[in-house]
């Protein structure tokens, strides 16, 4: 039965019944189309086709796992989004789900469960300061120690969270939780494929935030979900022993040093020291003063020496693998790669560019971006 998907791509799609009506050709009546997303009946072979154009999804997709569900889920927003924009991705993040788990299903691998902590989701009753002591746990749980995080896409998939990077428009990112009948719950956080790094990692640990805690409803669930990003990413311990515990001033060397060590924006430094008490609030004003005078708080939010987006890869690296074993063919390969099979050779039978080769590549963009700056 396709109801669920059905009226998902139709919402998404932002059409009423009628106005798919007539995207298919009228074909059949809006009334018949109600009766498919109600479960009531099935849509002939043509009219499915019809369906899926339409929509801009695959026939797979519309009858793919009508009991995978999402919940819980929180998007971080840049503005405010319509019904139907949360509709397309939630859309796009059942569809990409499906096929993650598929493929591990045909590997014969079990999903890698998700390590959530005995004490999660960890409770924020009080003040949103307690953020801080459920990012600490976690870390304590997934043995981080007080190091920064190198490459947090890694760490999240390593621990059974599946991440997206999708092309989003008024949307940062999002966690939810996919639902299948009769197995666990799978964690999902999505990122926008378009921010920086720094941002992206922020959103990444944000969403984690949410994820791993339980905020009263009389506390701001967002600010509380800043906090743990911030605590995350920058541990109280390692903050204080790089910059001290009390400062007055500091030098833009130094707190692009710290953007570079922690990975993080440089406008998030200064928040995470005040919340500490290691900036005062005049040095607190005055940096974002600077802020707001180079541009970083206007979009794109972008600062000198952002680093590249950390994509993940553990979908793709499966994909291969399942090629490589015979389990799906090349033509199926592609698709879920989104290349053409030409492409899916190519990578398949050519090495990767020579390190040499890409550095060269990436010096050249860092001048193009130089001059850009400096103009």
């Amino acid at each position: 039965m396709i109801g669920q998907r059905l009226k998902i791509s139709r919402s998404a799609s932002g059409l009423s019944l009628r106005g798919l009506e007539k995207q298919i050709g009228n074909r059949v009546t809006a009334q018949a189309i109600g009766k498919y997303e109600r479960n009531e009946s099935m849509p002939s072979s043509s009219v499915l086709i019809a369906l899926a154009d339409a929509l801009d999804v695959s026939v797979d997709y519309l009858v793919g796992d009508q009991e995978m569900v999402l919940e819980g889920v929180e998007f971080r927003k840049k503005k405010i989004v319509s019904k139907r924009e949360e509709a397309q991705v939630e859309a796009k993040v059942l569809y990409f789900l499906e096929r993650y788990l598929m493929v591990e299903e045909l590997l014969h691998l079990p999903t890698v469960e998700w390590h959530s902590p005995r004490e999660a989701p960890y409770p924020v009753m009080r003040d949103v300061s307690e953020a801080d002591r459920a990012a600490r746990s976690l870390r304590d749980h997934w043995g981080l120690g007080n190091d920064p995080i190198p490459n947090l896409v890694e760490l999240l998939e390593e621990q059974g969270i599946k991440v997206l990077a999708l092309d989003l428009t008024n949307i940062d990112g999002l966690s939810a939780r996919v639902r299948r009948a009769g197995k666990g719950a799978v964690p999902v956080i999505v990122v926008n494929r378009d921010n920086w790094g720094e941002r992206q990692r922020f959103t990444l640990a944000h969403e984690l935030g949410h994820l791993v805690m339980d905020v009263t409803p009389k506390l701001d669930e967002e600010q509380a979900a800043y906090r743990f990003a911030g605590a995350f990413l920058m541990p109280a311990d390692t903050l204080w022993a790089e910059i001290g515990k009390h400062r007055k001033s500091i030098g833009w060397s130094e707190l692009f040093e710290l953007k570079q060590l922690f990975g993080v924006s440089v406008q998030a430094i200064p928040y995470r020291c005040k919340e500490l008490g290691i900036f005062t609030e005049p040095l607190f004003r005055r940096l974002f003063n600077d802020f707001d005078r180079f541009g970083w708080r206007k979009p794109p939010y972008q600062e000198p020496y952002a680093r590249k987006g950390e994509e993940p890869k553990r979908f793709a690296r499966l994909t291969f693998r399942a090629l490589a074993e015979g389990a799906i063919s090349e033509s199926k390969a592609a698709e879920l790669l989104g290349v053409s099979v030409r492409e899916l050779n190519r990578r398949m039978e050519e090495p990767p560019t020579s390190p040499t080769r890409r550095m060269e590549t990436e010096s050249l963009a860092s001048i193009g971006l130089g001059h850009l700056r400096s103009g």
